[in-house]
């Protein structure tokens, strides 16, 4: 058997420890990683930058820490590498692939953890949708079911992940975008607090985005956050620092907590019956482990106005997206050149005044403080479906140029549990709990109090052991 298939469904920790040991050089695992990627790649389209020249030159030379030598792919989405170029997504910037002139805090940190980059990973443009389909780069597949989406916005990230191309790789959320790849894909994905992995230097951990990775293990993605968490210089926002390490809360004993149940659609529609049977016999798994699981949410989570004020933020800032890419490029986009519905995005940005802006935020705001005192009154966790519907087929969301907003009504329909959590700031977690007859992955979401990724990390470490779910993968 080649390295590659040996190494193929390994996690992160163990294909550390094999260069460690000496079983292995950084050069050997990452030549490993690039003959799956060449190999598995092409009917999921997952991969759409290599640097793997780059990548081999460099593998020996990795910084020597805990990950030291692990391939390792990077979000085509907001997280320069310098001398590496990236396109958010954009047909523009997909032609003009300018190089990065810096490193990210984050992109320094996955370098001093000793992370090998092999390239990057699709994103739908500037991560809008929770499908990853470009026009600059096509449909990225499920490799479960190559005809369904692996999710978005990090889905060329979860499908890479799934299929062993490499065992961990950088994603982002800003509305579910970690947490709902993870669901389609059968994979583990956290989405950390506000401000608990730094931003810097090009956005404000105000912001509903955050960074981490999807991965197979929990421990990977423990092992990840202690090596990435922390403030920057100018954050704004410095999540509290944990009391230990979190690989330590791998195994550790979570208690006996309290758990509310949302087992409903808060839009009103129907949930999936499938869905429906996930989370539910997720709650009777929790149950078995020791823990009280009841009806209990908090109330506001059935207001949809707040739908309303998460697009008018998100609004204004596509327009500064796209007139930053304008200037980039010296030029006036052209209209093939930015996806319907991110130019009417940028269009209804324009269109808002101050105050409109000013009001949105405010019961945001509002919804936040709402939102976390159910967890202040005396629950522990808030049990819920990740997705309402089963991975949507390649081309549910399409860009329609006669009906712009279509694209992203219809994305709302599909992932009305994760948005009010980027909202609110906590921390969340999808864990992959159920497999349909069809072999469909299908996650749910467990969400914390602000700042307990270690209380998420032990109860998700119990669940694995509970009910093990390493040994799916696709094809298998």
């Amino acid at each position: 058997m080649s390295l590659a298939e040996q190494t193929r469904w390994l996690d992160a920790t163990d294909q550390a420890a094999l260069i460690a040991d000496g079983a292995v050089t950084p050069r050997e695992l990452a030549a490993a990683a690039i003959e799956r990627i060449e190999a598995d790649n092409p009917p999921v389209n997952a991969v759409n930058m290599r640097w793997f020249d780059h990548a081999l030159d460099g593998a020996d030379d990795a910084q020597d820490g805990p990950l030291r030598g692990v391939p390792f792919l990077l979000k085509d989405l907001e997280c320069q590498v310098k001398g590496q170029p990236m396109s958010n997504g954009n047909a523009a910037l997909a032609k003009l692939l300018p190089t990065a002139e810096f490193d990210t805090e984050l992109v320094a940190r996955y370098r001093r953890a000793g992370l090998v980059f092999l390239g990057r990973t699709t994103s739908p443009e500037f991560g809008s949708l929770p499908v990853t389909e470009s026009v600059a780069w096509g449909a990225t597949r499920n490799p479960w079911d190559l005809d369904r989406t692996p999710g978005g916005s990090s889905g060329g990230a979860a499908a890479a992940v799934a299929t062993g191309m490499v065992p961990i790789a950088h994603g982002s959320d800003g509305g579910g975008s970690i947490r709902i790849p993870a669901s389609c894909c059968g994979l583990f994905g956290l989405k950390p607090s506000q401000g608990r992995i730094s931003m810097a230097p090009n956005h404000a951990e105000t912001a509903v985005g955050v960074n981490h990775v999807l991965t197979r293990s929990v421990r990977d993605s423990a092992l990840a956050l202690d090596l990435t968490h922390g403030a920057g210089v100018g954050d704004v926002i410095r999540a509290t620092p944990p009391s230990r390490s979190y690989v330590d809360e791998i195994g550790a004993d979570p208690g006996a907590l309290r758990i509310g149940l949302m087992d409903h659609n808060p839009l009103g529609a129907s949930l999936h019956p499938e869905i429906l049977e996930a989370v539910r016999g997720a709650a009777a798994l929790l149950e078995s482990l020791g823990h009280r699981v009841e009806p209990g949410y908090p109330a506001v989570l059935d207001d949809t106005s707040t739908r309303a004020h998460y697009g008018m933020i998100r609004s204004p800032n596509m327009t500064l997206t796209i007139d930053a890419i304008a200037a980039q490029v010296g030029r006036t986009l052209e209209p093939d050149e930015v996806e319907s519905f991110n130019r009417a995005q940028a269009d209804a940005g324009r269109g808002m005044s101050a105050v409109d802006l000013t009001a949105a935020m405010a019961a945001t705001d509002r919804y936040r403080r709402e939102v976390q005192q159910w967890w202040a009154d005396g629950w522990d966790l808030l049990l819920s479906p990740t997705l309402a519907e089963l991975p949507l087929p390649i081309g549910t969301c399409a860009p329609d140029p006669d009906d712009p907003w279509a694209a992203l009504f219809r994305a709302g329909d599909f992932v009305p549990f994760t948005p009010p959590f980027n909202t609110t700031g906590q921390p969340a977690i999808s864990l992959p709990v159920h497999w349909t007859p069809d072999g469909v992955p299908v996650g749910v979401q467990l969400v914390a109090a602000y700042g307990c990724e270690d209380q998420l990390l032990r109860l998700a470490s119990q669940v694995e052991a509970a009910q093990p779910w390493a040994h799916r993968i696709p094809g298998a």
